[in-house]
């Protein structure tokens, strides 16, 4: 093969090579759906400052306490104070709906605010979810707070 066809041959293979249509690349990713955390307002149980919060992306829900201190110490009080153990609650429901479920458990608490986690579930768009949280130490008893959220999706 002369020199000549040799070109026109290439040639001609490039020619057939850019006429091929390229397959289409992957589909680009979905965009992930943004998590938005919602907090309800703070209580105090047993001493602490206490709230429910969740943490929502599309129809996925999932549920936690937090707990923290409740204010600066009183003049005269031992700092850090004694660490405590305290007994937690945490239930969920849709509103004229199924429950999402309930647990509890102990916590310890000394210092640093700490979250308790509990429920993960997937509630339907366009519902409301309730959710409690109760925390109870020493001879103190629950007064719960709550969360009352729209699932938007």
């Amino acid at each position: 093969m002369n020199r000549i066809m040799r070109i026109a041959a290439g040639a001609a293979g490039a020619v057939t090579l850019l006429a091929t249509p390229v397959p289409a690349l992957a589909a680009p990713p979905q965009a992930a759906t943004a998590t938005v955390t919602t907090c309800g307002w703070s209580g105090l149980q047993a001493g602490l400052s206490t709230k429910v919060c969740a943490d929502v992306a599309g129809d996925s829900v999932v549920l936690y306490g937090q707990i923290g201190l409740a204010g600066p110490p009183s003049p005269g009080t031992p700092w850090p104070p004694a660490p405590q153990e305290v007994v937690t609650r945490l239930s969920a429901e849709v509103v004229g709906g199924d429950s999402l479920g309930a647990v509890s458990g102990r916590t310890v608490f000394a210092v640093s605010t700490v979250r308790v986690d509990g429920i993960a579930a997937t509630a339907p768009c366009g519902s409301v979810v309730h959710a409690a949280f109760a925390v109870e130490g020493g001879f103190r008893g629950p007064a719960p707070v709550t969360l009352d959220l729209p699932v938007g999706c």
